[in-house]
């Protein structure tokens, strides 16, 4: 079944040729939605062609991230990488008082140790972009 979209606003590109671009779409059924635009789209249920071509040069032009922007990024993308580790890998010995009880003292100071180092993964001084990840115990 193909749409045919007659409608089209707010269209920015993603990227500097303008091949990728978000933009609303008026869908017959589902009214204004948000879309993207991608020549690596696969499914044809939308002709993206028609769509560019309802765009034509109506768009916002693409603008390049900051270095300070990609910085924020990257740090939120390695936050996130280290809020995985201590949920999945400490919280399930640190957070579970039959586990943590039958650890001996010093494996209790090891993973203590691993998880002030997983909080302390922001402090280093190369983050986000150059970082040593602690191992666990």
């Amino acid at each position: 079944m193909n749409i045919t979209i007659t409608q089209v606003r707010n269209a920015k590109s993603l990227q500097a040729d303008n091949a990728r671009m978000e933009v609303e779409i008026n869908h017959p059924d589902y009214g204004w939605i948000p879309y993207t635009v991608d020549p690596a789209d696969t499914d044809t249920t939308i002709n993206n062609d028609a769509i560019l071509a309802l765009i034509s040069t109506d768009f916002v032009a693409y603008v390049a991230p900051t270095a300070a922007e990609i910085t924020t990024a990257l740090a939120v993308t390695e936050r996130s990488k280290r809020d995985g580790l201590l949920v999945t890998v400490v919280d399930p010995i640190a957070g579970n008082a039959l586990r943590w009880a039958a650890l001996t003292s010093e494996q209790r100071t090891a993973w203590a140790t691993y998880r002030t180092a997983l909080l302390d993964v922001p402090a280093q001084a190369g983050f986000p972009s150059s970082i040593t990840w602690p191992t666990a115990p």
